[in-house]
């Protein structure tokens, strides 16, 4: 069984590191967690939340050896399976093609193991549906096995169960059925702010550029705890080249509110802001943002693009 009750009691240090990771605060997060591991090598939870922080990092390997860590020390840990594929799958995605498909086949059988350790697992259940529309067959996914979690998903979460089902319409260029489960899953959603933005995303994929702006802008104003929804908006509009000065403002939002996640970790969300205003010509700001980033995570491989923005950003 998945340790929940272990997560929920776990001690008030971990408490914090969970929300250095919310906050983006990497280094104070691995400050903290390398003096617990020192101490006690076989702290399962700390080698998960380590992974997390390499993980938001962009540090696949990292992440993998906390994860594959955490995995040996608590196989029963649905979490710990999950994050592992998680980061597998990023590793995975950046490896040649037969290595690839390999990892692939990890990812996938790193994703049936937190299902099968816990059916109730929702977010488990979405990511392996996600693989499965994304990855061929030969590499453990395929659309039909995506079919076969719609119900149960759907059990679980309504919004994520028409999410994927949309994602399997897409897949089967019916975009018309995509859009429809994609609508159907605003009405259901407990969170509509972030299923207005898969809206969006998908108008995006369609280049449907027009329709993307104004769900991300339906997105934005239920979104009144400013939180991770405004960042993928942002997102949106920066890849459509659409209201920059928007993009700007909601990422400004989202770094100002109490509703960051490590979805979104603030120092990837300050580089994308620092690139942003590099762009409009405010050279100073993105001077500051960048600078923040540092101060957040000093280890993070900023995307190219930022660090060679102009005027030395």
């Amino acid at each position: 069984m998945v340790s929940t009750l272990a997560w929920a009691m776990q001690p008030p240090v971990l408490m914090h590191v969970e929300q250095d990771l919310n906050f983006g605060r990497a280094d104070q997060a691995l400050q903290t967690l390398n003096g617990l591991l020192a101490q006690n090598p076989g702290d399962a939870q700390a080698h998960n939340l380590r992974c997390r922080v390499f993980y938001e990092e962009t540090e696949w390997d990292k992440a993998i050896s906390d994860c594959e860590a955490a995995v040996a020390l608590a196989p029963n840990d649905s979490n710990n399976h999950l994050w592992l594929a998680r980061s597998y799958g990023q590793k995975a995605d950046r490896a040649g093609a037969i290595a690839g498909y390999k990892m692939a086949r990890k990812v996938a059988a790193e994703f049936h193991k937190a299902v099968e350790l816990d059916p109730h697992n929702a977010a488990a259940l979405a990511d392996l549906g996600q693989f499965d529309v994304e990855a061929p067959a030969i590499a453990g996914g395929g659309v039909s096995h995506a079919e076969v979690l719609v119900p149960q998903l759907q059990g679980l979460s309504p919004a994520d169960g028409l999410m994927l089902k949309a994602r399997i319409a897409e897949a089967k260029k019916d975009d018309a059925a995509a859009e429809a489960d994609l609508k159907a899953a605003i009405a259901v959603s407990s969170h509509p702010a972030e299923a207005w933005m898969d809206l969006a995303s998908f108008y995006l994929r369609r280049h449907r550029f027009d329709d993307m702006v104004a769900a991300a802008h339906n997105g934005a104003a239920l979104d009144t705890l400013k939180g991770p929804a405004l960042v993928q908006g942002a997102n949106d509009l920066i890849l459509a080249g659409r209201e920059p000065q928007t993009a700007i403002l909601w990422l400004r939002d989202y770094l100002n509110s109490r509703a960051q996640s490590e979805r979104s970790p603030a120092f990837v969300v300050r580089a994308e802001l620092a690139n942003l205003l590099a762009n409009q010509g405010d050279s100073q700001a993105a001077r500051q943002e960048f600078a923040a980033v540092r101060a957040l995570a000093s280890d993070y491989r900023v995307p190219a693009l930022v660090v060679s923005a102009k005027d030395g950003v």
